[in-house]
């Protein structure tokens, strides 16, 4: 279990650390992937709970 938590935690700093580095127009393609790809692991252990 605190293995999940310590991850959880992790999830939400790169969340975070990448909505932070969007710029204000044209964000790429590969940076909306990659945030969507964190959220779905992020509410994957979220449910787990």
């Amino acid at each position: 279990m605190l293995e999940r938590e310590i991850r959880i935690r992790e999830l939400e700093e790169q969340i975070e650390d990448l909505k932070k580095r969007f710029p204000a127009h044209s964000i790429k393609p590969a940076m909306v992937n990659r945030l969507e790809e964190l959220e779905e692991e992020l509410d994957r252990l979220r449910q787990e709970e």
